[in-house]
């Protein structure tokens, strides 16, 4: 910017100078200001008189939130003095509030004329018509509000606004560091209940550790802008040599279909304009991690306030770029992810290929705004046995790292910053809880085995490897369910055949003598490996491209997973079954290429598996009306609850409106439940329940009331299911939910509530 003259000069139209300079500049100042807030008192003074000089403002000012909610002038250079500490205008009040309202800029050349201009008489701001107002955002919050004005109506350009923005993102941190002295409302300490969704029973608290990248204040500046322009450089060669390895592995086999949506992630890595704003924010003088976080939050505004389903994808592609190129320049793109010990996890949303990466560092729970119960992260949650509630909007913006945080896995619930009695409760419970656990522990050697000698085998269901440490802990019978996605999803590129085979191998020696059946790949709809890309959309994910249908257009990468386990099943049992099987044809057609490839094992002389069962899952309506048709083509079926439940009514199990209104203890789904058990039973099929609803107490003893021997669960609740059923008569118990089934109410769970207290069943 070219100097018109001091601020607060009368008249003339304002001279631009160079905003780059001026930015570099102005953030030269406030870095040396930073290094010494603590020894200044009057640090936002000085932040406003750097501004309103080098922006060659009339006014500059700043106002902070306060407990109530409400924006305070904390500091201005060209309004009057007096009015600090005393204009105070509610959050949606005037052009400020306005701008804390939107968490968006706004700029003006005659900010009277603006139908939400609020006139101040104590602030003398009379003669000033432009008003360039930015939000001071960190963390997803607005803490206030950044202003400059002039006299003349002046038009900010495009520049000023973002170089106002740069400094905003610096002011943040300087304000939040200060919170204390400056303003109550700037640190939360409200304590804050919020109810979600159960991801993983149990109880955990500990300090909130955010999952974000985040820019530490240490490092919002740089000091030889040339040397952090060549790592903002080597980042982003690092992050297009990472994706275009990704596509050129990956793309060719498998998903042809997506390549144009992996073709437009690279684009937007190797996107010029995108490049050039890093490079534009360094060189004024921010680091190369602080350039990246600029533009995040920008992306993160748009993200916001945008309607369009397929523009907010496109917008998290572009946050998922920048998060990944943070950690290339943190030296953190891959390996385990570092949180303290006993932190809780704090995400708005997580994938399970994420999630596994913090599998070392102990966490005591996880929180998440989105991931509903059936979701995978859901699912590593469970693996890895730590408490996870989700579904906790406004999670991300009311939690701050450091925050003590309390999870209450079994109500779905999370405390932030909670009060004395809840602490004390909390304490109680788990103290509970542990004798309980010791209680059960006990029951490791017993059978799951009623009162009048009807034994039901219980099973866990698994999809990593250390999943396979619990079989010994809770004595399972074998592993019921053993997802083969979780390899591929945790992997950038796709996993080799070696590597599947040596993976799958290792499954079946840890779990000894006990059988092990494995589900074929099950991707697409929520579960989408980091290799793939963002897929084509789809209206209906759930119902659309995904599992065996996936598997059936891309044979060459199926027959691969295929042949790994029959290569790892060598002189051993192998047990496998297809996901989603829709149609018998389905299921031959998959039995077609299985049998192709032990075929090709045979003639080249590989060692095979001494035995071969293959079964189907059962998990859509029209194969549940087929069984019959899968006698003496099928060795086993298993029925997965979660998907069977969410197309029989028809129902999103993800989606939180939907959440708990369609009940698998109704007569409706029962019905349909015993009816496959006998369909099973005449077509000489064993079947057993792998979904969610046999590891909930009052699901399994109903189904195993309706003739269901075999369940399979996490293994976490394998002791209490096994405590329950050692309680049961079943000859009491199995007419009694039989003849409920005849029953007029749509739903019969409180009616088996009060069987089982009736049974004094310990549920």
């Amino acid at each position: 910017m070219t100097d018109r003259g001091r601020p607060g000069d009368k008249g003339g139209s304002p001279q631009r100078s160079h905003v780059g300079g001026g930015a570099k500049l102005l953030l030269s100042r406030l870095r040396a200001l930073m290094a010494n807030q603590a020894q200044d008192p009057k640090r936002l003074e000085r932040v406003v008189e750097l501004i309103a000089n080098t922006m060659v403002a009339d006014v500059c000012s700043i106002y902070l939130k306060t407990e109530d909610e409400s924006l305070m002038l904390m500091a201005t250079q060209g309004l009057r003095p007096e009015a600090v500490g005393r204009t105070r205008m509610k959050e949606n009040e005037g052009l400020v509030g306005l701008v804390s309202a939107t968490a968006r800029p706004l700029r003006l050349t005659d900010a009277f004329s603006h139908p939400r201009f609020s006139y101040r008489p104590e602030t003398g701001e009379d003669p000033f018509h432009s008003f360039l107002g930015v939000p001071i955002l960190r963390g997803g919050r607005v803490l206030g509000v950044l202003v400059v004005q002039n006299r003349t109506e002046r038009a900010y350009d495009d520049e000023e606004a973002e170089a106002l923005q740069t400094v905003a993102m610096v002011l943040a941190e300087l304000v939040a560091a200060a919170a204390d002295t400056l303003s109550a409302g700037l640190r939360q300490t409200r304590p804050v209940e919020l109810r979600g969704r159960t991801l993983n029973e149990g109880l955990a608290s500990g300090k909130v550790h955010l999952y974000d990248p985040v820019v530490p204040p240490a490092r919002l500046f740089a000091a030889d802008a040339e040397e952090e322009e060549r790592r903002l450089n080597d980042a982003l060669e690092s992050l297009r040599n990472s994706i275009d390895s990704m596509l050129t592995r990956a793309g060719p086999v498998l998903f042809g279909e997506s390549r144009d949506v992996l073709e437009t992630y690279r684009l937007f890595a190797h996107d010029p304009s995108w490049e050039a704003r890093l490079v534009e924010a360094v060189r004024t003088g921010l680091s190369a991690e602080a350039a990246v976080d600029r533009v995040r939050r920008e992306h993160r505004a748009r993200l916001e306030s945008a309607r369009d389903s397929l523009l907010r994808e496109r917008l998290h592609d572009l946050e998922d770029l920048e998060n990944r190129l943070l950690r290339q320049l943190d030296g953190n793109d891959g390996g385990g992810r570092v949180a303290p010990p006993g932190a809780i996890l704090v995400a708005s949303r997580i994938g399970p290929a994420e999630l596994l990466e913090y599998r070392d560092a102990q966490l005591a729970g996880i929180a998440l705004e989105e991931a509903g119960a059936g979701s995978h992260a859901a699912i590593v949650a469970r693996a890895i046995g730590i408490p996870a509630v989700g579904g906790l909007a406004g999670l991300v913006t009311r939690a701050e790292d450091g925050d003590v945080m309390i999870i209450d896995g079994d109500g779905g619930v999370v405390h932030i910053r909670p009060e004395a009695e809840i602490t004390a409760n909390f304490q109680a419970r788990v103290a509970l809880s542990e004798q309980t656990q010791i209680e059960l522990g006990r029951l490791r050697d017993e059978p799951a085995k009623t009162t009048d000698g009807v034994e039901v085998d219980l099973y866990i269901n698994a999809g990593l490897s250390f999943d396979l440490d619990h079989l010994d802990t809770v004595g399972a019978k074998g592993v019921g369910l053993f997802r083969t996605e979780f390899q591929f999803m945790a992997s950038e590129t796709m996993p080799g055949l070696e590597e599947q085979s040596t993976f799958y191998k290792s499954v079946i020696e840890r779990a000894g003598e006990r059988p092990v059946t494995f589900r074929t790949i099950d991707l697409g709809g929520d579960k989408i490996a980091p290799f793939m890309g963002r897929r084509e959309r789809e209206e209906n994910p759930a119902l659309g491209w995904r599992a065996l249908r996936m598997a059936l257009d891309h044979p060459f990468f199926f027959r691969r997973q295929l042949r790994a386990l029959i290569r790892a099943s060598r002189g051993k049992t192998l047990r496998l079954m297809f996901p989603m099987v829709t149609t018998v044809e389905e299921f031959e057609a998959a039995r077609r290429l299985l049998d192709s490839e032990m075929e090709w094992a045979i003639k080249f002389g590989r060692d095979l598996p001494n035995r071969l069962q293959v079964g189907a899952m059962v998990e859509t309506p029209s194969l549940a009306f087929s069984i019959d048709q899968l006698k003496g083509k099928a060795d086993f079926l298993s029925i997965g609850t979660n998907d069977l439940m969410q197309f029989f009514f028809a129902a999103d199990r993800d989606n939180a409106r939907l959440a708990g209104r369609y009940d698998i203890l109704s007569r409706p789904a029962l019905r349909l439940l015993l009816r496959m058990r006998q369909r099973a039973d005449e077509a000489e099929l064993p079947i057993t329940v792998c979904g969610e609803a046999g590891g909930r107490s009052l699901e399994a003893i109903t189904l195993a009331a309706l003739g269901y021997r075999k369940l399979s669960m996490q293994a976490a609740r394998i002791a209490p299911i096994k405590l329950l059923i050692r309680s049961v008569d079943m000859s009491v118990l199995a007419p009694r939910v039989q003849g409920l089934l005849d029953s007029s109410e749509q739903s019969i769970r409180n009616a088996l509530l009060s069987l089982a207290t009736d049974l004094g069943l310990k549920i």
